[in-house]
């Protein structure tokens, strides 16, 4: 029980084994405040003992303790603000036991019952219970003659107006005090005589005093109660009367009657109702002592005690002062006992121990009790004639001010503050003095003590002693040695008792002091919330209790000390049966005990050897008591094992010997029975036989015959039935096609009437808006930039244009005068034939179609001619435009350069302007900071990976324009490597040159895919013969297109590597301002030519190309229509058409092989970009690895060049497992290094700057760090360089994680320690802007994307753990407390973190999205989780051969979609980022999934079946089972998938009658009315057996969702992001403890 959570058995468990291990007496003291349990702990200890320890004889002994508790309750427990039964008066029950650890008695000892509370309650709570309960059985025969009634027409009894305790029944309660007065011995005499005390007492209260006219005498007036009161006592009615309102003055001479105030009489009637219930309590508590008491010898015994706790209200008065008091003693016996005595014995004993301080209340108590304390100043002022609590208050004012404990509050003459060791108490002072007097005038006791009934009297007669310490009497056979307090002489005054503080003090010195003589165990009770409320626990107030009551202290002690301990002797006479019997010869029982325990217990620090005794750590003596119980019990089981084996074995062979004769016997019997069985068995059953086949044959002939008659009835009839059927289905199918049909082409012609308005309107808006962006751009000076630039090279290209147009003009003229003079000739030659024809045939008919066919040649020939001259025209025309324009230009050029320099030049003055003055740049940055973050949100969504669709008018215009345009994405995938190679003013200038190159040479490579897709698709047309002219013409157009973007491409491709490798030379190089100019004039060179290259390539030669090409189709064309109209009568021979089509299949046979090459070469040419991107990619990746080995000290790049060599080789021996293995010895390896270790060192940087001397790998323990870095101001470029722009994941990987953030958060904490507030400025700005920088140029990697949102958020945190603020300091340790920030407030940089951190979180969320993208319906919809269902599909639906194939890249499974989920969530737990982002993460991810998937199912109708909804359920489990094993299934995560689950339910559910309707509208809670009715129309049965969803149904399901208040929407927003939130998370480590690798190069860094 030891092992298991706190509770109150355990404790008791430990004393009652103790006392019986040690033999000693045991103590367990209950304590806490008001409320916390302290009386219900007590009772379930003793009932533990009770029930362990019961009486040895029938006397029951443990039943009469446990029966103790409900009479205390009845009559020293209320109800109070706090606590429904709260004790109200102290307790300490010593239970007393045998030799046998029996229970053979008990005693009660109490302490300051709160006699107030009998006459007096606050609001809202209750006198004692006693009186409610015999209130509540008033109506019992038995207590008529009490005269009691309802607790309300009592004025002891509601004061508090609420006499009711909720879920208490105080007439039940009290049969249960009956019968614990029953079976405590106390017969019904004496329980009437208490019932009659209790209720006098009542009646008492409710006796009124009237006041006579003068104000200075009572009288009381025929009173009932007072009637009732002496009826009930057995006292005379007139002596009571006159003895309330008067009171006798004894004096050395003469005794005196006076007369009382009403007030004073009322005091004294109530005084008196305090001491008989006083003397009462006293009479119970001493028979239940005597009911408890024993004979017998008590060997030992356990006390428990149960007293009140820590108290602090509005009003504190004496009762609360003395029960504070009393807490503060015990909380002084708890810290002697754990804190001073435990070390005491620890230095005693020469054990190895360092002291530690604890709080000692010691002066405290001592401005208590000490001599002219609280106490000793109240009791001189009591025996003052006329003290008063005011003068009492001033004398403690005067005495006490000096003391630390004691303070006198600003605002009251009345009160004083004692500052305890729980909190601080203010007391006022009314009625100290009264109640410390605790005044009774001895009249009304005379009276009382001549009381008729004897109890009554008996009450009285002794009134003498204390009565708080005549019950107390500790029992004579108990070997506690208790010092009795001093005798009192009798004073001859009417208070003739002492202070009731005097006496509390005296019996609480008595208390301790038995607490002292025994072992004490402790039992902190506490309390949850002060509400009184169930299952409500309140942290702070649990803590504040805990360190109140000294546990936080104790726990801090027993960590370090040894809380059990054996003597030698002791040690060695329990556990000696663990010993050999070679360590049993040994004389020295010391080294016995030693060597025993250094063999049990494998770890020196559990136990410690004193002088005379051994310790032990808490824990260790439990298992000692374990070994030597398995020691007993193996040796009882061997003992036990072997009487028991020979016990059975006996047995076991007279059993067999019985069982064998009875076999025996029983198996003769059996068989020769069995025998008979077969043979009549077998005589049965062959008659049977017989009969039954006899039978059988002639009822299956009967019924055959039968059968087959009226089958061939039936037959025929549904042969006819089913003929006319399909007759009529037939004929109403053909009606069905043709009003179907009909149908079907009137919607179409509706839909595409209306599709084309809707175009038209579409066009002339989108029209209208290009017009509108035209105009804006050609009035801006961007454009007129773009226009004018180049354009003198543009000029010299239009002019050579023009002359090959006129060279092509002159070739079309030469060949359209060679194509007259042919025809010309044929003419002549068809006018012969002609003539020819009508000289042998002579028929006229003939001859005038001849005539017509030859008009027709003529006039098509004049239509050439025509065409000819407006190509001639329109050529001339271009020409005088084109030189109109180019002279325009040039004019507008030089005008627009001038103006744009001179614009140029100001922006540069002003920028420097903007420079020079700071302090107008901090005021803007401070207004623009809110533009600034939505900027950089812009940006991230510019940056998703992947293909990016432009708006469509702005391609459109790109497509048009003649000049490429810059988006913002790309634009910022390169700024970050030009700013950092060529400057921020350079990168700025040259910015744009680049990516114009970079955007044009991606624009032209997609323009190229799509005009092969379209080349390959005219292709396919032209081989079907189903090309017309304008196709044709846009093959051509595309074909050249094509070309010369493929010159272009390469062209812009050479100059692009040309210039990488001008800027990769300059890096290598130093950055020298002749170099960097260099760079720029190269730059700008190959700007111009690109320019020149971009210019000459435009649509202008492409459009003028195409006409010709066009203008020679319709020629050629025209030539054919000439041949092949008149082709039968120039064929006569038919050589001539023989020749046309040899030519035309020559033509086919060459453009087919044209094509094939064509094809191939592009395949070729696709296959080098391929190759050349991954040597790209491999010489990047040698390159950086390259610049990080040269960037790391000598023995760094020697431990880099290892890890490097022997990860290559170990891919090497995994990709070559079946070839020879490679030649590589640990000889050349070792080579290999040590070159490269020499080489590295030879190169090292000779610099002149100071360096920081620092010595990475040894790890320097004489003086203590403080947990800071410092760096020169200059090396703070090199410092972001290293740790952000160059840092890689996995160089930090198998440090401590967010290294960077604790580095860079320590060169913050060195700044702020010298007070420089400029290098932390610089330091924070340039850390956030490499931040951005790095992933802009990362914004594709996930990896990199999460390393930097949790080094982020691990900077932030930083920033506010050690910010010195209180919020987030509460879970320092006193070390980080002392590493806050000491100088500056960095709230603006922490606002700024936070703010980078959600714009890397969304970042973050896109790249996984756009990765998980292509993964989700492939993997939810159309894999194939479950083979059983593979092939269970929709009637009329094929499987889709791009997700089912599973060969293809598009299809993906449900296995590769969660191992991507694994990877996302592995990475971000490498990179340590907090599990509460990476939650957020996951829930984010998982409501994408749910989007893409639930907007498929709702579009696709091949997905809407039965077997998809097995499948989408069965993966949406596992994607469950996913985050249950991440243990992410709390993060929300499963709430958004909610509506793909009901979806799944929704396919898989009866969709036929209302209850149906009615299931589905309560399942489907998280889907829409729309998404319901969509998934229902689209539903597709499996097979012919399953019915389509009925439309009915489907209205249904409408009408019964018409009363939701859902968003009419169909399809879920995929773009939709739940806002993120980045829960302040401290870090535990101490950042004087962190190392740095030697890997990071940072030896400019020195550790402070």
């Amino acid at each position: 029980m030891g092992d298991m959570d706190p509770h109150i058995f355990a404790v008791a468990e430990e004393a009652y084994k103790q006392m019986a291990r040690d033999e000693r007496n045991q103590s367990i003291i209950v304590s806490g405040e008001s409320g916390a349990g302290k009386t219900v702990s007590a009772k379930y200890a003793m009932r533990f003992f009770a029930t362990v320890g019961g009486s040895a004889n029938d006397t029951n002994v443990e039943e009469k303790v446990l029966a103790s508790s409900p009479i205390m309750e009845a009559i020293g427990n209320a109800k109070t603000t706090r606590n429904d039964n709260s004790s109200r008066f102290g307790k300490y029950i010593q239970i007393g036991f045998d030799r046998s650890y029996h229970i053979i008695g008990a005693n009660m000892r109490t302490y300051l019952l709160e006699k107030s509370r009998v006459v007096f309650q606050a609001e809202d709570e209750r006198n004692y219970h006693i009186f409610y309960q015999l209130c509540a059985s008033a109506s019992l025969p038995e207590f008529k003659d009490l005269a009691l009634s309802n607790a309300e027409d009592f004025i002891f009894t509601s004061q508090g107006e609420n006499i009711f305790i909720e879920g208490v029944n105080d007439a039940e309660d009290f049969e249960k005090t009956r019968e614990a007065f029953t079976l405590l011995g106390v017969n019904d005499s004496n329980q009437s005589s208490i019932f009659r005390i209790i209720a006098s007492i009542l009646h008492l209260g409710n006796v009124e005093i009237c006041s006579e006219r003068d104000g200075d005498s009572c009288h009381i007036l025929n009173d009932p109660h007072l009637a009732h009161f002496c009826q009930l006592l057995g006292v005379e009615l007139e002596q009571m009367e006159h003895w309330l309102c008067h009171r006798k003055l004894v004096t050395t001479s003469e005794t005196y009657v006076k007369n009382m105030s009403r007030k004073q009489a009322a005091n004294a009637r109530d005084a008196l109702a305090k001491h008989i219930y006083a003397h009462m309590f006293d009479w119970i508590v001493e028979y239940v002592n005597k009911s408890l008491h024993t004979s017998s010898k008590q060997h030992s015994f356990i006390g428990v005690l149960d007293i009140y706790g820590f108290e602090t209200f509005e009003i504190n008065s004496f009762e609360q002062f003395c029960i504070n008091y009393a807490n503060e003693k015990l909380q002084q016996q708890f810290n002697q006992h754990v804190f001073k005595l435990e070390q005491e014995e620890y230095m005693k004993e020469q054990i190895p121990w360092t002291l530690i301080d604890f709080y000692d209340n010691q002066p405290c108590i001592d401005v208590i009790e000490a001599k002219l304390g609280i106490l000793d100043l109240l009791d001189e002022e009591c025996k003052v004639p006329k003290g008063t609590d005011q003068n009492w208050c001033q004398k403690l004012y005067d005495r006490l001010s000096s003391s630390v404990h004691f303070q006198k509050p600003r605002m009251s003459n009345t009160s004083f503050i004692v500052i305890h060791f729980a909190d601080k108490v203010e007391y006022q002072c009314d009625g100290f003095l009264e109640k410390n007097r605790d005044t009774v005038y001895e009249e009304q006791i005379n009276i009382l003590k001549a009381s008729k009934f004897q109890l009554v009297a008996d009450l009285f007669q002794d009134t003498n002693k204390d009565s708080s310490i005549s019950t107390s009497s500790s029992s004579k056979s108990s070997r506690v040695n208790v010092r009795a307090s001093k005798p009192t002489p009798k004073v001859p005054n009417k208070e003739h008792r002492k202070t009731v503080g005097h006496q509390f003090r005296s019996s609480l010195q008595l208390l301790m002091e038995t607490l002292n003589a025994t072992t004490p165990h402790y039992v902190r009770c506490i309390k949850p919330n002060d509400e009184k409320e169930a299952f409500s626990f309140e942290s702070r107030r649990a803590v504040q209790q805990l360190r109140a009551c000294g546990v936080l202290e104790t726990i801090r002690i027993s960590a370090a000390g040894y809380p059990s301990r054996w003597t030698y002797p002791d040690f060695f006479n329990r556990y000696r049966v663990l010993m050999k019997k070679s360590d049993m010869t040994v004389g020295d029982k010391k080294l016995v005990c030693r060597n025993l325990l250094e063999t049990l217990v494998k770890d020196p620090d559990k136990f410690q050897f004193g002088k005379t005794k051994i310790f032990f750590r808490a824990g260790q003596v439990a298992y000692l008591e374990k070994l030597r119980a398995d020691k007993f019990r193996s040796a009882c089981i061997k003992i036990q094992k072997t009487v028991r084996g020979w016990l059975q074995r006996v047995r076991y062979q007279k059993i067999r010997k019985s069982a064998i004769n009875l076999q025996r016997y029983g198996r003769g019997y059996m068989a020769r029975r069995y025998a008979e069985q077969l043979r009549l068995t077998r005589a049965a059953l062959i008659c049977q036989k017989q009969y039954r086949m006899v039978r059988e044959r002639r009822g299956y002939l009967r019924v055959r015959q039968g059968v087959v008659t009226i089958q061939a009835f039936t037959r025929g009839m549904l042969t006819r039935r089913i003929f006319q059927e399909f007759l009529l289905h037939h004929k109403a199918m053909i009606i069905q096609k043709h009003v179907r049909g009909w149908l079907t082409r009137r919607k179409f012609r509706r839909a595409r009437n209306a599709a084309i308005t809707i175009q038209c309107a579409y066009r002339r808006m989108r029209a209208k808006r290009e017009l509108k962006q035209l105009k804006i751009e050609a009035r801006s000076a961007q454009h007129l930039k773009k226009l004018n630039s180049g354009m003198e090279n543009k000029i010299v290209q239009l002019q050579r244009k023009m002359d090959d147009q006129t060279n092509d003009l002159k070739t079309q003229n030469e060949q359209l005068v060679v194509a007259k003079a042919s025809l010309g000739s044929e003419v002549n030659k068809l006018q012969k034939e002609l003539e020819m024809m009508r000289s042998r045939q002579g028929d006229g008919s003939q001859l005038t179609s001849l005539q017509e066919e030859l008009e027709k040649l003529r006039a098509e020939l004049q239509e050439a001619h025509t065409h000819r001259k407006k190509l001639e025209e329109k050529h001339s025309n271009e020409k005088m435009g084109l030189e109109q324009v180019s002279y325009q230009s040039l004019k507008g050029a030089s005008q627009s350069v001038g103006r744009v320099q001179a614009e140029l030049d100001e922006e540069r003055q002003r920028y420097q302007n903007l420079l020079r003055e700071f302090s107008k740049l901090e005021q803007r940055y401070d207004n623009l900071q809110e533009a600034k973050v939505t900027v950089c949100v812009c940006l991230c969504v510019h940056f998703q990976p992947g293909h990016k669709r432009n708006n469509s008018t702005q391609s459109s215009l790109e497509s048009d324009s003649n000049y490429p345009s810059i988006s913002t994405s790309e634009l910022g995938d390169t700024d970050d490597a030009i700013q950092l190679e060529m400057g921020v003013e350079k990168a700025a200038m040259d910015i744009g040159v680049f990516m114009k190159l970079q955007k044009r040479v991606r624009e032209l490579e997609q323009e190229r895919k799509k005009l092969q897709v379209n080349l390959e698709k005219m292709e396919d047309q032209v081989n079907c013969k189903t090309m017309s002219e304008e196709e044709s013409e846009d093959l051509a157009y595309n074909s050249l297109k094509r070309q010369e973007l493929e010159s272009e491409n390469k062209k812009l491709k050479n100059d692009l590597n040309e210039l990488r490798k001008a800027i990769a030379d300059r890096a290598s190089q130093n950055s020298s301002s002749n170099e960097l100019q260099d760079g720029y004039k190269l730059l700008l060179c190959q700007l111009k030519t690109a320019n020149e290259e971009l210019e000459v390539r435009k649509e202008e030669i492409l459009i003028l190309r195409t006409q010709i090409v066009s203008a020679a189709h319709q020629k050629e064309e025209t030539t054919n229509h000439i041949v092949t109209s008149d082709w039968g009568y120039l064929n006569e021979d038919g050589e001539l058409g023989l020749a046309y089509q040899g030519l035309k299949q020559v033509a086919r046979l060459l453009e087919a092989q044209l094509q094939s090459q064509a094809r191939k070469h592009e395949d070729e040419l696709a296959a080098f970009n391929t190759q050349i991107e991954l040597l790209k990619d491999d010489i990047e990746k040698k390159q950086e690895m390259l610049n990080h080995t040269m960037s790391l000290s000598p023995e760094a790049q020697v431990e880099y060049s290892v890890q490097q060599e022997i990860t290559r080789l170990t891919n090497d021996n995994l990709v070559r497992t079946l070839q020879p293995p490679t030649p590589y010895t640990l000889t050349h390896i070792i080579f290999l290094f040590i070159m490269m270790s020499l080489t590295a060192a030879s190169s090292q940087p000779t610099k002149a700057k100071p360096q920081l001397t620092r010595q990475v790998t040894v790890q320097r323990r004489e003086k203590d760090f403080e947990g800071m870095l410092e760096y020169y101001k200059e090396d703070e470029a090199l410092l972001v360089k290293t740790l952000i722009t160059d840092m890689k994941p996995h160089a930090v990987s198998a440090t401590v994680p967010c290294l960077p953030a604790y580095i860079l958060f320590m060169c913050i904490r060195h700044a702020d320690y010298i007070n420089d507030d400029q290098k932390v400025h610089s330091l924070l700005t340039s850390t956030i802007n490499a931040i951005k920088k790095v992933l802009k140029k990362n914004n594709n990697d996930f990896e990199m994307t999460s390393f930097w949102l949790a080094n982020t958020s691990r900077l932030l945190h930083c920033l506010k753990q050690y910010s010195g603020d209180e919020a987030f300091m509460t879970q320092n340790t006193s070390k980080q407390n002392e590493h806050c920030l000491k100088n500056f407030d960095l709230a603006e940089y922490r606002q700024v973190l936070s703010d980078l951190s959600i714009q890397i979180y969304q970042q973050l969320i896109k790249v996984a999205e756009h990765m998980m993208q292509p993964m989700i319906v492939s993997a939810m919809l159309e894999s194939e989780s479950i083979p059983s269902l593979a092939g269970v599909k929709p009637m009329g639906y094929r499987n889709r051969s791009s997700s089912m194939d599973g060969e293809g890249p598009g299809s993906y499974t449900l296995e590769a979609l969660i191992k991507q989920l694994g990877q996302f969530h592995s990475v971000m737990g490498e990179h340590g980022l907090d599990p509460e982002i990476a939650g957020q993460v996951v829930r984010q991810l998982f409501y994408s999934i749910n989007a893409v998937t639930l907007n498929n199912l709702l579009l696709r109708k091949d997905v809407c079946s039965w077997s998809t909804g097995m499948q989408l359920r069965y993966n949406i489990s596992q994607m469950e089972e996913w985050l249950r094993g991440k243990n992410l299934h709390q993060s929300g995560a499963v709430v958004n998938i909610e509506p793909v689950i009901q979806a799944a339910q929704l396919l898989q559910v009866k969709k036929k009658t209302s209850q149906d309707a009615e299931a589905i509208c309560s399942l489907c809670t998280s889907l829409t009315m729309q998404q319901i009715v969509k998934i229902l129309n689209l539903y597709t049965p499996l097979n012919e057996f399953e019915e389509r969803v009925t439309v009915s149904f489907i209205r249904n399901i409408q009408n019964r969702l018409q009363d939701r208040n859902d968003v009419p929407m169909l399809l879920v927003d995929t773009k939709h992001t739940f806002p993120v939130l980045f829960p302040y998370t401290p870090s535990a480590l101490s950042l004087e403890t962190l190392h740095i690798p030697a890997n990071l190069s940072l030896d400019f860094l020195t550790r402070v």
